[in-house]
C-alpha cells in the first residue's frame, strides 16, 4: 500500500514549521523545504508515483520543470510516464528557455514542487505558449492552493493537498505576535517591498 506523501516529507525533513515568506511573497506557518525530499531518489519516485499514474493516460509530450524546484520533479514524471523532461530558468530574474526548444503544438505539462499561488507558474506557461508549446496545466508535489485563490492554470495533479493558512504581509498573524523571525529559504529573487520585511 502507497504511504501518505505528507509522512514521506516528514520523514526527510521537507516539512517545517515556523514564520516562512513565501515564493509569492505571502507568510506562512509551515513551509515544504522539496530540497530534503530530493536527497533521496527512492522517496522521490515513490511520492511521484502516484502523481504519474494519473497522467499516463493522458495526451502529453513534454515535461517542463521551472528551475529550482521543478527540475527533478519533471525529470522523475518524465522517467515514470517514458517522456521527456526539461526545465526553464531565470536569466536576469526573467524565466526564459535558455538549454531547450518545445517544438509548436508540443502539448506540455509544467511540474512544480510546491504551488501556492500558481502565479510562478504563469511565467513557465508564457515561456512555453510563446514557442509555440500548448499548456496542459501544472502537476505538483504539494498542492497548498485555496478557494479563495485558486491556481490561474489548472492544477491536473499532486502528490499531497495541504490547506495551510498563508497571509498578505500585513495580515500575518505571526508578524504581529512578533516572536519568530521571518525566514525565506526559497531560491527565487524576491520583490523588493518582500525583501525588506525579512
Amino acid at each position: 500500500m502507497a504511504r501518505d506523501a505528507k509522512e514521506i516529507l516528514k520523514e526527510c525533513g521537507a516539512f517545517l514549521e515556523g514564520h516562512f515568506l513565501l515564493s509569492s511573497g505571502r507568510h506562512s506557518g509551515a513551509y515544504c523545504q522539496m530540497a530534503y525530499l530530493q536527497q533521496y531518489p527512492d522517496k522521490c519516485a515513490e511520492v511521484m508515483a502516484p502523481v504519474a499514474e494519473k497522467l499516463k493516460e493522458m495526451d502529453v509530450d513534454l515535461f517542463v520543470g521551472p528551475a529550482m524546484g521543478g527540475i527533478v520533479y519533471a525529470y522523475e514524471l518524465g522517467r515514470q510516464c517514458g517522456k521527456p523532461a526539461i526545465f526553464t530558468e531565470r536569466v536576469d530574474n526573467v524565466m526564459t528557455l535558455k538549454r531547450f526548444q518545445i517544438k509548436p503544438g508540443t502539448r506540455c505539462i509544467i511540474a512544480e514542487d510546491v504551488v501556492t499561488t500558481g502565479v510562478s507558474s504563469l511565467e513557465t506557461k508564457r515561456v512555453i505558449e510563446e514557442a509555440g508549446g500548448i499548456c496542459l496545466g501544472i502537476v505538483c508535489v504539494v498542492d497548498r492552493t485555496t478557494a479563495a485563490a485558486p491556481s490561474p492554470i489548472p492544477i491536473l495533479a499532486s502528490a499531497l493537498k495541504l490547506e495551510l493558512p498563508n497571509y498578505a504581509p500585513d495580515e500575518c498573524p505571526i508578524c504581529k505576535e512578533g516572536k519568530l523571525p521571518l525566514v525565506h529559504l526559497g531560491s527565487r529573487k524576491m520583490k523588493e517591498q518582500a525583501k525588506q520585511k525579512l
